[in-house]
Protein backbone atom coordinates (compact mmCIF):
# COMPACT_ATOMS: atom_id res chain seq x y z
CA UNK A 1 0.00 0.00 0.00
CA UNK A 2 1.18 3.59 -1.21
CA UNK A 3 1.24 6.11 1.39
CA UNK A 4 -0.05 9.55 0.85
CA UNK A 5 1.67 12.28 2.93
CA UNK A 6 -0.79 14.86 3.81
CA UNK A 7 0.12 18.44 6.19
CA UNK A 8 -1.18 18.93 9.10
CA UNK A 9 -3.27 21.61 8.74
CA UNK A 10 -4.98 22.67 11.80
CA UNK A 11 -3.43 24.74 14.81
CA UNK A 12 -5.14 22.31 17.09
CA UNK A 13 -3.50 19.44 15.49
CA UNK A 14 0.05 20.68 15.75
CA UNK A 15 -0.45 21.87 19.73
CA UNK A 16 -2.00 17.95 20.08
CA UNK A 17 1.30 17.01 18.83
CA UNK A 18 3.55 18.62 20.54
CA UNK A 19 1.85 17.21 23.87
CA UNK A 20 2.81 13.76 22.22
CA UNK A 21 6.02 11.89 22.29
CA UNK A 22 9.26 12.92 20.88
CA UNK A 23 12.14 11.60 19.68
CA UNK A 24 15.48 13.57 18.97
CA UNK A 25 18.58 13.21 16.86
CA UNK A 26 21.24 15.57 16.04
CA UNK A 27 19.62 16.21 12.86
CA UNK A 28 15.40 16.65 13.81
CA UNK A 29 13.14 16.45 16.43
CA UNK A 30 9.94 13.97 15.55
CA UNK A 31 6.76 14.68 17.87
CA UNK A 32 4.15 11.76 17.09
CA UNK A 33 1.01 11.09 18.78
CA UNK A 34 -1.92 9.05 17.62
CA UNK A 35 -5.09 11.85 16.10
CA UNK A 36 -8.85 10.84 16.85
CA UNK A 37 -10.75 10.75 13.58
CA UNK A 38 -7.74 10.63 11.46
CA UNK A 39 -8.03 8.46 7.62
CA UNK A 40 -5.80 5.42 8.16
CA UNK A 41 -5.17 5.49 4.61
CA UNK A 42 -3.07 8.87 4.63
CA UNK A 43 0.14 9.46 6.62
CA UNK A 44 -0.31 12.79 8.41
CA UNK A 45 2.99 14.65 8.61
CA UNK A 46 4.33 18.09 9.11
CA UNK A 47 7.83 19.50 8.16
CA UNK A 48 9.16 22.73 10.55
CA UNK A 49 12.27 24.71 9.32
CA UNK A 50 12.12 27.86 11.54
CA UNK A 51 13.46 31.01 10.65
CA UNK A 52 16.85 31.02 12.69
CA UNK A 53 17.78 28.52 10.54
CA UNK A 54 18.04 30.96 7.45
CA UNK A 55 16.39 32.55 4.53
CA UNK A 56 13.42 31.18 2.36
CA UNK A 57 15.77 29.39 0.16
CA UNK A 58 17.20 27.45 2.89
CA UNK A 59 14.07 26.71 4.65
CA UNK A 60 12.34 25.11 1.61
CA UNK A 61 16.16 23.39 0.99
CA UNK A 62 15.69 21.83 4.33
CA UNK A 63 11.82 20.55 3.66
CA UNK A 64 12.34 19.28 0.59
CA UNK A 65 15.49 16.99 1.92
CA UNK A 66 12.86 15.95 4.92
CA UNK A 67 10.34 14.98 2.68
CA UNK A 68 12.62 12.96 0.35
CA UNK A 69 13.95 10.96 3.68
CA UNK A 70 10.67 10.27 4.47
CA UNK A 71 9.36 9.24 0.70
CA UNK A 72 11.63 6.88 1.12
CA UNK A 73 11.14 5.56 4.95
CA UNK A 74 7.39 4.95 3.86
CA UNK A 75 8.37 2.61 1.59
CA UNK A 76 10.92 0.91 3.02
CA UNK A 77 9.53 0.69 7.00
CA UNK A 78 6.36 -0.20 8.31
CA UNK A 79 5.49 3.23 9.72
CA UNK A 80 2.27 3.28 11.91
CA UNK A 81 -0.48 4.81 9.80
CA UNK A 82 -2.70 5.79 12.95
CA UNK A 83 0.35 8.14 14.25
CA UNK A 84 0.81 11.44 12.96
CA UNK A 85 4.41 13.15 12.50
CA UNK A 86 6.18 16.33 13.14
CA UNK A 87 9.51 17.02 12.07
CA UNK A 88 10.98 20.28 13.20
CA UNK A 89 14.89 20.70 11.53
CA UNK A 90 17.79 21.59 13.07
CA UNK A 91 20.46 23.91 11.88
CA UNK A 92 22.91 20.85 11.58
CA UNK A 93 20.81 19.49 9.03
CA UNK A 94 22.44 22.01 6.45
CA UNK A 95 25.83 21.43 7.19
CA UNK A 96 25.93 17.11 6.64
CA UNK A 97 25.48 15.01 3.78
CA UNK A 98 21.93 13.65 2.50
CA UNK A 99 23.07 9.96 3.43
CA UNK A 100 24.04 11.34 7.08
CA UNK A 101 20.98 12.53 7.46
CA UNK A 102 18.84 9.54 5.81
CA UNK A 103 20.76 7.28 8.07
CA UNK A 104 19.79 8.72 11.55
CA UNK A 105 16.28 10.00 10.45
CA UNK A 106 15.49 5.88 9.93
CA UNK A 107 17.24 5.30 12.68
CA UNK A 108 15.10 7.21 14.83
CA UNK A 109 11.99 6.24 12.56
CA UNK A 110 12.76 2.38 13.15
CA UNK A 111 12.94 3.14 16.80
CA UNK A 112 9.70 5.24 16.97
CA UNK A 113 7.69 2.20 14.99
Amino acid sequence: MKSILVPLSKNDEFKEILKGKKSNNRYCTIFFKSLLNKDKKKLNISFVAKKKLGNAVKRNKIKRKLRSIFNEATKKIKLKHDYSYLLIAKDTILKDKYLNVKETIFKELNKIR
